[in-house]
């Protein structure tokens, strides 16, 4: 009896071994499997910053990510970038655009009621706030589940409740982003779930970003770690938390934060779109497919970055170098041909970013005329060592422009409140004045030849006169001014001698003596 339970302990050792074996194996094949996400990331850190190339731009930090960027929110300039074009898997940074659309479309009061293909269209494990089926919650609610706790089947509720649709719904998203200029964007769901043809860039979603952040409840939404939603009949309790760790308290805590919207799947990795403010500078800056945790660590060594090696300066108040008042063509007081006023104005608004050491009369400018709005007809685009950094609009003077416009007498007299000596540059011209004036050239053109053909004629038609009289006077001998008046009054007529008289009179003035014309008086 003891032998057999032996025997049989032995065997079930044995088992036991031969499973662990098997499981050892089959964990060892999984692994093998599995791409190495750290090694990978860690190789990305030698991959090129398309901005370190620019001569004099400062250096950026070295990342795990494949792809991201810095943007001054203000006016889209680009601080950092690397591989921003690169179309990649956005996840639930989608969210960003699911909630500007919401709510530029619907009042935050509307009640929406979830509908359960709202809530089944996810997968079972993914984000949510565990909204039932038939639940009502206001527009305003469903932004706090998407924004806080990522909520997916808010996003469906949300889309259905404005579009009828989810589909209808992330139409308008696609719309939306090609108004905000993205062209590496398409989306396929209203919340990031993976779909090969659901993609974004680092650069669209920058530029989603900065409209994002300009509505200020989307940004206290997105700075907000944890909200609680009480039961008041309409729906149940839910208590929402974010995983975001560059929120107060948390373990990358950043002081500057405005807003930030994480994301992650398994083939996305993660993403981190976020905007931070500091001394009135607004900066965005994008992160994916970086390993956590850091994307958080990527995007706070980048607004360090910003913050510390660029300041900002006001474009009107510094241009000086454009003379667009020359009295004939752009401005000035009263003309010979009208009484004129200044012709374009400056954007006051429009401002740059420059490396600390940087002034603005180091920077090369061009102008370029179209894709701008009223009442704009133009920019004055600037480079650094042929990188752009900025650009300031254009506008006739005579054009409804806003307040807060700029005359050039304006920015002169700014500029010359900061001793700025002008290099003087020909810009713009006013076409009408140019017009004008060419014609009134051609007009004296004109009329100084038809002077001087005048002139002409009368003066030939007297040295003929003169030429004739000599002669004349050769013919008869007449060595006087007396004689030849008499000779006159003795013709019988003024006409041109014949040609017998005129023989005749050569020969007999040839028996005369040489006459000196040297005593002629005349």
């Amino acid at each position: 009896m003891s032998t057999s339970k032996h025997v049989s302990k032995r065997i079930f050792i044995l088992f036991v071994l031969v499973l662990m074996t098997f499981n050892n194996i089959f964990t060892i094949n999984i692994h093998a499997d599995e791409p190495d996400y750290a090694a990978e990331a860690e190789e990305r850190k030698n991959e090129k910053v398309d901005t370190n190339d620019v001569p004099g731009w400062p250096e950026g930090p070295a990342i795990g990510a494949e792809s991201a960027i810095l943007m001054d929110a203000d006016t889209g300039e680009i601080l950092y970038a690397k591989n921003i074009d690169e179309r990649l898997y956005p996840a639930s940074t989608t969210k960003l655009m699911t909630c500007l659309v919401g709510i530029e479309n619907a009042s935050l009061d509307e009640l929406v009621t979830v509908s359960r293909e709202a809530i089944y269209a996810n997968e079972a494990d993914g984000s949510n706030m565990g909204l039932k089926e038939g639940e009502q919650l206001t527009v305003e609610e469903l932004l706090y589940g998407i924004l806080i706790t990522s909520a997916n089947e808010a996003c469906n509720a949300l889309g259905e409740h404005i579009s009828g649709s989810m589909d209808g719904y992330v139409a308008l998203m696609n719309q939306k982003a090609e108004e905000l200029g993205c062209v590496n964007t398409h989306f396929v769901t209203t919340n990031g779930l993976q779909d090969d043809n659901h993609y974004s860039s680092a650069r669209d979603l920058a530029l989603i970003g900065r409209e994002f952040f300009k509505y200020d409840l989307l940004c206290r939404l997105s700075s907000t770690a944890y909200y609680s939603m009480q039961d008041n009949g309409l729906h149940d309790a839910h208590e929402l938390y974010s995983k975001n760790k560059l929120y107060k308290n948390r373990e990358y805590a950043y002081e500057y934060l405005v807003g930030s919207k994480t994301g992650f799947t398994s083939v996305a990795r993660q993403t981190l779109v976020t905007c931070a403010e500091k001394d009135g500078t607004r900066l965005i800056c994008v992160i994916m497919k970086e390993e956590t945790p850091y994307q958080f660590e990527d995007t706070i060594a980048l607004f360090n970055y910003g913050f510390n090696n660029f300041y900002r300066v006001n474009i009107a108040s510094n241009e000086t170098g454009y003379d667009i008042s020359h009295q004939d063509f752009f401005s000035g007081e009263s003309t010979v041909f009208e009484n004129t006023a200044p012709v374009i104005s400056l954007d006051n608004r429009a401002t740059l970013l420059l490396p600390n050491g940087t002034d603005f009369s180091a920077l090369t400018s061009d102008v370029s005329y179209g894709d701008t709005k009223a009442p704009y007809f133009g920019n004055v685009n600037y480079y650094f060592n042929g990188y752009k950094v900025g650009s300031v609009g254009i506008a006739f003077e005579g054009e409804e422009a806003p307040d807060n416009f700029m005359t050039l007498d304006e920015a002169r007299a700014a500029a010359s409140e900061n001793n700025v000596e002008p290099e003087k540059k020909t810009v713009i011209v006013n076409i009408w004045s140019v017009i004008k004036t060419i014609f009134m050239v051609f007009v004296i053109i004109i009329i100084v030849i038809v002077l001087w053909t005048v002139g002409m004629a009368y003066w030939n038609k007297y040295k003929k006169k003169i030429r004739w009289k000599k002669r004349l006077r050769d013919n008869q001998g007449i060595s006087t001014r007396r004689e030849y008046k008499k000779s006159k009054r003795r013709r019988p007529h003024r006409g041109t001698p014949s040609v017998k008289e005129s023989k005749s009179n050569h020969k007999s003035s040839k028996k005369r003596n040489d006459v000196n014309f040297n005593d002629i008086k005349f």
